[in-house]
């Protein structure tokens, strides 16, 4: 295991792999060795953006202000349009919003445009609302979107008014058809079976989820998944595979997937094996913030890393560098 630095100027807000390249998420910055680059993110230091998103395929990216209401949508690193979210607690909480492609391929934006706790998915190309219709949200704060490989389900790590992070899940194909459905607990026992606050997840595949809680308690005494827990549920078979302890420390806001493990970045990357907990890897000399929720009054960035697909490396934002790191 190694970890290289590749020195920049300034902080990427955003990191994703071209192939052996990484760059931004609106394309200004490239790195690819130990030269150092001057990491230019136009879009980013006039707009005051802090955050960036890319989708899987690379067409779309998208940069928002993480605790504001603006961001921009881009194709290839041209403007498409403006993006904006609810008003409401907005310097509170983390921009909801995911790029990625539905089932039958489109490309889409799933986010918050007009109330907190109302989900869209809009066509990315010509902005068309696919969800349109009537809707009886219930009050939870969407946060921290991702949608799975496949486009078929929606995850959402939000929080509900105490405050308590939970996570819920949707089927985004009966959404096209019954907008309605986004408005519901969702598919998994997240928020009704919980005695731990979620405060991170992401997907292993098309089919296996993983849920994170910390350390706070508060949910039902019947919990599916106590405190300090990582959850893998299998969405096929509507039940959780594993529900281990975490290893040494709580998982904090992110969450990327590696098989059947996971990186974790609460304080300094972390790798963990989802069927046990056990951490297999870590990094203290990689730095990071300390983040434990999507919300909060005093605002701590989320950490910006990307994975190689093909799982070797490990690249991390610092802010004077890029960490660089080989996972064994």
């Amino acid at each position: 295991m190694t970890v290289e630095s590749i020195p920049v100027q300034a902080a990427p807000k955003s990191l994703v792999w071209q192939g052996d390249e990484l760059v931004s998420a609106a394309g200004g910055g490239q790195a690819s060795g130990h030269d150092g680059v001057a990491w230019e993110e136009a879009f980013a230091e006039i707009f005051f953006f802090d955050a960036g998103t890319t989708s899987a395929s690379g067409r779309y990216s998208a940069l928002y202000q993480e605790r504001n209401l603006e961001g921009l949508l881009l194709e290839r690193g041209e403007v498409v349009r403006e993006l904006v979210r609810s008003d409401e607690l907005a310097g509170d909480y983390d921009y909801p919003l995911a790029l990625g492609a539905l089932s039958d391929g489109r490309e889409v934006v799933v986010h918050c445009p007009d109330e907190y706790n109302v989900l869209q998915i809009e066509d990315a190309a010509s902005g068309e609302r696919l969800t349109a219709g009537e809707r009886e949200p219930q009050d939870v704060f969407h946060s921290k979107l991702s949608l799975s490989p496949d486009g078929r389900y929606l995850l959402s790590v939000g929080w509900l008014w105490h405050p308590f992070g939970v996570a819920m899940v949707y089927d985004t194909a009966l959404a096209l058809t019954d907008p309605g459905t986004l408005d519901g607990d969702g598919l998994v026992p997240t928020t009704t079976a919980l005695n731990g606050e979620v405060t991170a997840g992401c997907w292993l595949d098309a089919d296996r989820l993983v849920v994170a809680t910390g350390t706070e308690g508060g949910g039902t005494d019947e919990a599916e998944l106590p405190p300090g827990r990582l959850g893998v549920w299998s969405m096929s078979e509507g039940r959780w595979l594993h529900r281990s302890p975490i290893a040494d420390a709580e998982p904090g806001v992110l969450l990327l997937p590696r098989g059947d493990q996971v990186v974790s970045f609460r304080g300094h990357p972390r790798l963990l094996d989802t069927a046990t907990g056990r951490l297999v890897a870590e990094w203290p000399e990689v730095g990071l913030p300390v983040k434990d929720t999507c919300y909060g009054v005093d605002h701590i960035p989320s950490p910006v890393a990307a994975l190689h697909p093909d799982g070797t490396r490990l690249a991390v934002a610092q802010a004077e560098s890029i960490a660089l790191i080989t996972l064994p």
